[in-house]
């Protein structure tokens, strides 16, 4: 499995240089890497090269690609229509082609998401540099596995529990009548195979985000006020969804003294900028990734002994977060983003008794 880097930050062009540079010093250090972004111009002009959503060859150990969302999705609609013929014997989606297919608002996260993890599946890389929009919605398409898990949990429960769910769980007459009917190739693994294939994919997504050695992102940053206080707001937006920051990359002159403390106890890294090319320079000055994402504060951290939920959100306080709960799950909205936590055995049922803010720590008391 791949280390998969993406930067975070508000100027798009800082971004897309650190993330050319990280890319060409793994390749460097002896590493298969892939660079991906998505369909802008600004990674091409960079590179001097044209790219295509075909991974192509710019440096020794070194591929490219750009993720064109049309073209993903026509690769993303075959899967589906396979797996509605696997249920149906007259599958109804067999004449609608991916090319007619329009890509909706986030679709392209989606699909970029899950291109990301057919290259990371493939074996072919040791690196896989991510260079996307930077903002809340690169955290959301990250946060995607986490999101979706909650859906499967809680139509699957929903449907369980229902009149329908429990006739056909119980009924030995409902199985033929819905085979009959609605033209399903109705067994009694039907329902529960595609949601364990689709919780078994996310489980894997969610283990692949909580390991600062496969998923890790950098703050990229100069020292203007606006810009400190975006990184610090998607420092926060990420820890919640459970994205390792691993430290903070600094493009031009410091002169703000209070930098180190915005970020503490983040390492800061100032950079030199690569100049007509020249991408060493920069390259010499990046930090060893690996080593700082697993030195940075886990973004949770679940104390069954002490009744605790402890969440690093840095950039937020006490008023800018809501809790709900629901059962054996605690919902915490900080920003742009939510996370729905399925509390372990030990604190599943127990109401919420407290909740803090200590030294950058949410902690939720059961």
């Amino acid at each position: 499995m791949a280390l998969i880097l993406t930067f975070l930050g508000k100027s798009s062009t800082a971004r897309t240089k650190i993330a050319i540079a990280a890319a060409m010093k793994q390749a460097r250090e002896g590493k298969r890497v892939l660079l991906a972004g998505n369909s802008e111009p600004a990674m091409q002009i960079l590179l001097g090269t044209t790219l295509s959503n075909e991974p192509q060859e710019v440096a020794p150990n070194l591929q490219a690609v750009q993720f064109h969302a049309s073209t993903l999705l026509e690769s993303s609609w075959e899967e589906v229509k396979k797996l509605e013929a696997q249920y149906l014997r007259t599958p109804f989606l067999k004449e609608v082609y991916g090319q007619e297919l329009a890509v909706l608002p986030g679709m392209d996260a989606a699909l970029a998401l899950n291109a990301v993890r057919q290259y990371d599946e493939s074996g072919k890389y040791d690196t896989i540099v991510y260079d996307g929009t930077g903002d809340s919605t690169t955290l959301r398409l990250l946060g995607l596995p986490e999101s979706l898990s909650w859906y499967v949990r809680r139509f699957r429960q929903l449907f369980v529990n229902s009149d329908l769910g429990k006739a056909i769980s119980e009924s030995p007459l409902i199985q033929p009548l819905i085979s009959t009917f609605f033209n399903i190739n109705w067994t009694s693994d039907n329902f529960s195979q595609p949601t364990n294939m689709a919780n078994n994919l996310l489980d894997k997504g969610k283990a692949a985000l909580a390991d600062p050695k496969r998923i890790a992102a950098f703050l990229v940053t100069n020292d203007d006020p606006v810009e400190i206080a975006s990184a610090r707001y998607l420092w926060g937006s990420a820890q919640l969804i459970g994205l390792t920051i691993g430290g903070v990359i600094l493009t031009g002159a410091v002169s703000n003294p209070t930098l180190q403390e915005e970020f503490e106890p983040l390492t800061i890294t100032t950079v030199n900028d690569a100049t007509e090319g020249q991408w060493q320079s920069m390259i010499d000055t990046l930090p060893d990734f690996v080593a700082q994402a697993t030195l940075a504060p886990r973004p949770m951290e679940i104390d069954t002994g002490a009744r605790q939920v402890r969440l690093f959100l840095p950039g937020f306080d006490k008023k800018q977060v809501k809790l709900t709960q629901y059962g054996p799950e605690v919902t915490i909205e900080a920003g742009d983003q939510r996370r729905n936590i399925l509390l372990p055995p030990p604190l599943s049922g127990k109401p919420i008794t407290g909740a803090k803010f200590q030294n950058g720590y949410l902690i939720i008391s059961f």
